[in-house]
């Protein structure tokens, strides 16, 4: 049962400072780097600043190895706001740990002359690469994949030889493959401090261009809604739609080669597997099946930010149901295709109705601009988080754990995904230690139960930590919060932060949240807090998440409607819920825990309300 904390209704959440140790986990703090922890030195700062749970990235517990990734991309975020854009307002933003959960706070720039100096910086930076949008992004996509081949290429030894061999020794003069085996995890490191520094390249200029669009619009038409200006971006084909097309394809093949039922069998998808290949059919359709892995089956189950989120490569479950239902539609005559025409015609009408209440042809160029500007990083913007958040992160976590087999081959621990409750720090400790030993020829602590006793005291406290619930925020409520970018991903504004202090209206049956994708629908609730509970989403349901992941997809061809606890407009739940068509209200805060599964509830996409209705 998780911990709820009760915020007092004040002018700050509590201090970061003020939160206790959950029973079982004391010990946390040795488990993460310290630049990562509040700290009495960097306190007269830390106490000063308004933090929330990152709980659109990061919503679970982190082992220590785990937070590598939000290490590596806080600083390149921040890099390219404060050191090479000079984007006016921001300067990126920070992040601490407590309790295992990772809590950032943005960092402003307030000084209207250093805001008014980067300002003629960011606008001759960023304008080069909104001229030269498109061949950047294409320079981009080769340099990204090409680092996730050279990651893949990467050899990590399983042990160390006893003598090194001939062909070593002439071919590598005055080297060892112990030092092969520390560079190699040298490299993997810096690998990821460039594969954040990719994905942030062209992504904060992205949402800025968003930002141009939002901020004109709202001035030349006052009282138009977020959620109008984003169905006008709506429609773009991009990267995370292509593996659900791809399962589309493969349930008419199916069904073309007279194999559906097979394929829609409710068996494991490996048993199903084996048996379509005793036939020509069935291996024609499994030759397909391979034929689109890679790239497209790297879609993580999660978000691939943690190392248990494995990918459709290594969990064929959701493509799997996704096919399944398919095949079962395709059977009864119904039609699988996402209502592309429907979309781009909205958008279409949209566009021209608000393009024709501007009165110069100034303002209408302006727009057209703007616009235009929107849709063509809309693909970037997407796609990055396709090829760095999903097939990278694929890649990385199972590179990472042939460094796991080494040190369970060595006995420092006893299984491979031991590895990661040591932290980036203490991997290379380890394999320091495993090298020397080997090259001394004598034995070693760690391989004499150190690094297990680590490992087997932080199991504990993991268990420990994943009963506590994390407060949504820490310290002082600022007068005003009017980021627009933690407003179109978050959907963080002054209300919602006033409710977690427990000011709102205090409807028990009314949710309100961002009014993510237009429409309404009542149904039966179906509440899903990971990619397990997936298969028990029944066909017209409404899908009720804390939040929705690329992987889910395939899902929202057979649900209803979709209600997240966390995101704004442009949040991955708001965008997926547009290009199918379905009504959608995201950043309801708690929607998880006061809808439960069975009840009958009405999602009002437009004005951004769940009713829950009696029983």
């Amino acid at each position: 049962m998780a911990t709820v904390i009760d915020e007092p209704q004040t002018g700050r959440f509590r201090s970061p400072f003020e939160i206790e140790t959950p029973p079982g986990a004391e010990g946390w703090r040795e488990m993460y780097p310290p630049y990562l922890l509040f700290s009495e030195e960097n306190r007269a700062f830390e106490d000063s600043v308004f933090w929330i749970w990152d709980s659109m990235h990061l919503p679970e517990v982190e082992l220590p190895f785990d937070t590598h990734t939000h290490e590596n991309w806080m600083p390149a975020f921040s890099v390219s706001n404060s050191r090479v854009f000079a984007l006016p307002p921001s300067n990126g933003g920070t992040q601490r740990m407590l309790n295992g959960y990772e809590y950032v706070t943005l960092t402003p720039v307030t000084d209207p002359r250093e805001l008014e100096a980067r300002s003629t910086v960011f606008a001759a930076r960023a304008g080069y690469y909104y001229q030269n949008w498109n061949e950047l992004f294409e320079r981009w996509k080769v340099k990204a994949e090409k680092l996730i081949g050279d990651m893949a290429a990467l050899e990590v030894a399983e042990r160390l030889p006893d003598l090194e061999s001939d062909e070593f020794f002439r071919a590598h003069p005055a080297a060892n493959s112990g030092q092969f085996l520390l560079r190699a995890y040298d490299t993997l490191m810096q690998m990821d401090i460039t594969a954040w520094t990719y994905h942030f390249e062209m992504l904060n200029i992205g949402y800025a261009a968003y930002l141009n669009l939002f901020m004109f619009c709202r001035q030349a038409f006052p009282g138009i809604t977020d959620q109008t200006l984003a169905h006008m971006l709506s429609g773009t084909e991009t990267m995370y739609m292509r593996p659900d097309a791809e399962l589309r394809k493969l349930a008419r093949l199916a069904i073309d080669l007279g194999i559906g039922q097979r394929v829609a069998s409710s068996a494991d998808p490996q048993q199903v597997i084996a048996a379509l290949r005793s036939d020509p059919a069935g291996q024609q359709w499994l030759q397909a099946l391979e034929s689109i892995k890679q790239p497209w089956f790297n879609l993580s189950t999660g978000n691939g930010l943690y190392h248990h989120h494995v990918s459709w490569n290594e969990d064929l479950r959701v493509p799997f149901k996704a096919m399944t239902g398919y095949i079962q539609t395709l059977q009864r005559g119904g039609s699988i295709d996402r209502p592309v025409n429907e979309i781009n015609e909205r958008k279409q009408r949209l566009t021209a109705e608000y393009r024709g209440l501007l009165q110069t042809e100034e303002d209408r160029q302006v727009f057209d601009q703007n616009l235009g500007l929107a849709r063509t990083v809309a693909t970037f913007v997407e796609d990055h988080a396709f090829i760095i958040h999903d097939w990278y992160h694929s890649v990385e976590w199972n590179k990472v754990r042939e460094f796991g087999r080494f040190l369970a081959n060595n006995r420092f621990i006893d299984q491979v995904d031991d590895l990661f409750y040591l932290n980036r720090w203490e991997v290379p400790q380890a394999l320091f230690e495993a090298v020397s030993a080997w090259s001394s020829v004598t034995p070693c602590r760690g391989a004499n139960g150190y690094w297990k006793g680590h490992v087997q005291k932080r199991k504990g406290i993991i268990e420990a930590l994943r009963k506590w619930t994390p407060p949504p925020a820490l310290g002082p409520v600022p007068t005003e919060s009017d980021d627009p970018v933690m407003l179109m991903l978050y959907g963080l504004n002054t209300e919602r932060i006033q409710s977690w202090l427990g000011v709102g209206d205090g409807s028990a049956n009314v949710l309100r949240g961002v009014a993510a994708s237009s429409g309404q629908a009542t149904g039966t609730a179906r509440v899903v807090r990971s990619v397990n509970e997936l298969s028990q989403v029944h066909e017209g349901e409404i899908l009720v998440c804390p939040l929705t992941e690329p992987a889910w997809s395939p899902i929202f061809s057979t649900i209803k409607a979709a209600v997240s606890d966390i995101g704004g407009i442009m949040s991955h739940s708001a965008i997926i819920s547009r290009e199918y068509g379905l009504p959608a209200v995201v950043g309801t805060g708690n929607g998880t825990t006061r809808i439960k599964t069975g009840d009958t509830i009405t999602v009002d996409g437009t004005a951004g309300v769940v009713t829950i209705h009696a029983g």
